[in-house]
């Protein structure tokens, strides 16, 4: 008996490290392809991206990379991503996880992919952030982003977020009024080993990790705001 018992054991132990394994990689994967959604939009070749007077503004900066929808006519989209935000140091905090979902309209068949890109621009939205769960534009006013990096920022001056969406390679503002953010708990507890509080995260008091992906999003965002404001 001890033998099947010590072989179901280490059968166990294997599953449980797998699937650690793989909900580390969805984080990886997460925070790399956020990287890349704020190279697209912000890299000095990127004359349809976010306004410099936007991105040198912005209180935080959240990156949904794929949004799924699916339905017909109203059917439901989620997503994943990572945000960050400016620390009274003028450095940019660790990223933190969370989930974006609410409705959809027009035809679906066969699901739909976007990427997100949502700046907040006042304490208003960044209060609403902190809190790790709110609805947008439920007291929480946002608007779709001008685009276009020497655009006027002022087209969005009264919304406490502006949002861009990418569909296809093309960049365009967009709206998410209705859907709900609420923190991701599991993908927190893969990036620092334990349960951490989205406003502890997002005020910079727990420690960046050392080297990653987690490092390279963040070092992207800050490099991108040093230059919008040069």
């Amino acid at each position: 008996m001890k033998k099947p018992l010590a072989v179901f054991a280490v059968a166990v132990l294997a599953a449980a490290a797998s699937a650690v394994a793989i909900a580390q990689d969805k984080v990886d994967n997460e925070l790399n392809e956020s990287t890349t959604i704020i190279h697209e939009l912000t890299g000095p070749q990127s004359t349809a991206g976010i306004p410099d007077a936007v991105l040198k503004n912005a209180k935080c900066i959240a990156v949904i990379p794929k949004m799924l929808k699916g339905g017909f006519v109203v059917g439901a989209q989620h997503g994943a991503g990572v945000a960050t935000c400016r620390t009274p140091s003028g450095r940019w905090s660790p990223p933190a996880p969370f989930d974006l979902s609410g409705a959809s309209f027009g035809a679906q068949i066969g699901g739909e992919e976007m990427g997100y890109v949502m700046m907040i621009m006042n304490d208003q939205g960044m209060q609403a952030l902190n809190s790790g769960h709110f609805k947008l534009g439920a007291g929480v006013n946002a608007a779709a982003g001008p685009v276009g990096r020497d655009a006027d920022a002022s087209a969005g001056v009264s919304a406490a977020i502006l949002t861009y969406a990418r569909a296809k390679g093309a960049y365009a503002g967009a709206t998410l009024n209705g859907d709900e953010l609420n923190q991701d708990h599991k993908a927190t507890k893969e990036l620092y080993g334990q349960e951490v509080a989205f406003n502890t995260i997002l005020n910079g008091q727990v420690h960046m990790p050392e080297q990653g992906p987690a490092r390279d999003f963040v070092h992207t965002i800050n490099h991108a705001v040093e230059r919008a404001a040069e």
